[in-house]
C-alpha cells in the first residue's frame, strides 16, 4: 500500500469498523469521500501526498489570499474627487491603505453623488413627475452582517452615508420618506430645499413641457405621454440612457476577504412621486454574504426588483457557480418574467437593460447585463472601463 493511503488511513478514526482487502491490510468500511478528504485535510494541507510518496519532504500549502477588487457600474470611473480619482480608484486606494472595505466604498460613491455633473445619483439627480429629487441607497457589510437603506429620502446629498447611519445607529434596515429625513436631521446630516441643479431642473421643465401640453387628460393619457417625451429627449441626446434608469452600484473585497456593497441612486427619471425601485432593497439592489460574495444592480429597478436577483445571485455562488455563471442565471429570470408587450422589443425580447456587478469571496468578479453595456474595475492592474458579458447582442430598443 502506498505511503500516501497509509498516511491518510493513520489520519481516518479508529473506531470505524474495519474490513481486510485482499493484498491489503485493514481499511476502515465505509469510507465516504467526505470521511476520506476530511482524513485528507486534517494533514494539514499537505502539498502534497505525492511528495510523501516518493520520499520527498512534505510541503504545507498556504490558502491564497482573495485578490482586492472594486467593481462598480460605469460610473464609478467618471466622477473624480479633487485629487482626480474616481469612485473605484479611491475606494480601491482606502481598502489598499486598510480602511474598513464599507468605508472605503463609501468614499468612493460619495465622489458620484456629489457630482451635479451625475444625473443619476444624489445632487443634480434628475427629479419625479413633481420636480423633486428623491434618493434612494442601502449598504451592507460583510463582516458585521448588518445592512441600512434610506428611500424617497429628500434633502440630503449622500443618502449612502444616511443607510450607513441608520445601519450604525439603529436597530431597522430601512427608513422611508420624511420620517428617513428626520432621522438625517437628527444624527447631523444638512437639509437642503431643493437638490436640483440648473442641469436637472432644466431637463425636468423639458420633459413637463413636452408631457403635459394640456395638463394630462387622464391617467393613460398621462402615462403615454410622458413616456413619449422621455423617449424624445433620449433620442436626441438631452438624457445619458445609461442615466435614464441612473444608479451606481459599488461592491468590493480587501485581501482578508471582507466584502461590502453600496448602491445609491436618484432613481427612475421622472418616476410617480414615491416610488420605491430596487437599490434599497435588501436582496434586490444590492445582496452582501460575507462568506459567499456580493452582487449588486442597475438598470430597469423593477425587472431587478421582482426576481430579488441580487440574493438570488448570492445564492447561485453559494451552490458553487462563478460570478459570471450566477449572473447569467439572473438576467434569464428576468427575461422569463417578462411577458407583458409593452416591456417587449420587435424581437420579443426585454426592452430595458439590467445589469449585474460580482464578486465572490476569492475576489473573482464579473458584471453581465442583458445587453451591452459598460463597467468600471480597479485592481492593482489600475482602473478601467470594460465592457459586461451580455445575454443578448444587439440594444434594447431594437
Amino acid at each position: 500500500m502506498g505511503q500516501a493511503l497509509r498516511f491518510i488511513l493513520h489520519a481516518l478514526p479508529q473506531n470505524l469498523p474495519f474490513v481486510r482487502v485482499a493484498g491489503m491490510t485493514k481499511i476502515p468500511m465505509p469510507i465516504t469521500r467526505r470521511k476520506f478528504v476530511a482524513a485528507a485535510a486534517g494533514l494539514g494541507t499537505l502539498a502534497t501526498l505525492p511528495s510523501i510518496a516518493t520520499g520527498q519532504a512534505p510541503q504545507l500549502l498556504t490558502k491564497r489570499s482573495p485578490r482586492p477588487v472594486v467593481i462598480a457600474s460605469d460610473n464609478g470611473n467618471k466622477s473624480k474627487d479633487k485629487d482626480g480619482l474616481t469612485c473605484v480608484a479611491k475606494a480601491f486606494k482606502l481598502i489598499m491603505e486598510g480602511a474598513d472595505v464599507l468605508d472605503a466604498l463609501l468614499a468612493g460613491v460619495n465622489i458620484v453623488e456629489l457630482d451635479p455633473e451625475d444625473s443619476s445619483v444624489g445632487y443634480g439627480g434628475l427629479p419625479n413627475a413633481d420636480g423633486v429629487v428623491q434618493l434612494d441607497a442601502s449598504v451592507m457589510h460583510g463582516p458585521l452582517k448588518r445592512a441600512g437603506g434610506v428611500a424617497c429620502l429628500e434633502g440630503v446629498r449622500t443618502p449612502s452615508l444616511v443607510a450607513r447611519a441608520i445601519m450604525d445607529q439603529t436597530d431597522h434596515h430601512l427608513l422611508v420618506g420624511k420620517d428617513a429625513q428626520r432621522f438625517a436631521r437628527s444624527v447631523g446630516f444638512k437639509i437642503e430645499d431643493d437638490l436640483n441643479t440648473d442641469k436637472s431642473r432644466r431637463l425636468w421643465l423639458e420633459w413637463k413641457r413636452r408631457s403635459d401640453p394640456t395638463h394630462y387628460l387622464d391617467p393613460k393619457k398621462r402615462a403615454d405621454a410622458g413616456k413619449r417625451a422621455a423617449q424624445s429627449m433620449l433620442a436626441e441626446g438631452l438624457i445619458d440612457p445609461a442615466h435614464y434608469h441612473g444608479t451606481i452600484n459599488c461592491n468590493g473585497i480587501n485581501a482578508k476577504g471582507e466584502l461590502a456593497g453600496v448602491t445609491t441612486t436618484s432613481g427612475l427619471a421622472w418616476k410617480i412621486p414615491g416610488r420605491v425601485g430596487d437599490s434599497p432593497i435588501l436582496g434586490a439592489g444590492l445582496y452582501v454574504d460575507g462568506t459567499v460574495g456580493a452582487a449588486g444592480s442597475t438598470g430597469r429597478g423593477e425587472s431587478n426588483l421582482f426576481g430579488l436577483c441580487s440574493f438570488l445571485i448570492v445564492e447561485c455562488m453559494r451552490n458553487g457557480m462563478s460570478p459570471k455563471d450566477a449572473g447569467m442565471v439572473a438576467l434569464k429570470r428576468v427575461v422569463s418574467n417578462t411577458i407583458e408587450k409593452r416591456l417587449l422589443n420587435s424581437r420579443g425580447q426585454p426592452n430595458f437593460n439590467v445589469n449585474y456587478y460580482i464578486i465572490n469571496q476569492t475576489g473573482e468578479y464579473a458584471a453581465v447585463s442583458l445587453y451591452p453595456a459598460p463597467y468600471s474595475i480597479c485592481t492593482e492592474d489600475g482602473a478601467k472601463i470594460l465592457t459586461a458579458e451580455a445575454l443578448f447582442t444587439g440594444k434594447a430598443e431594437d
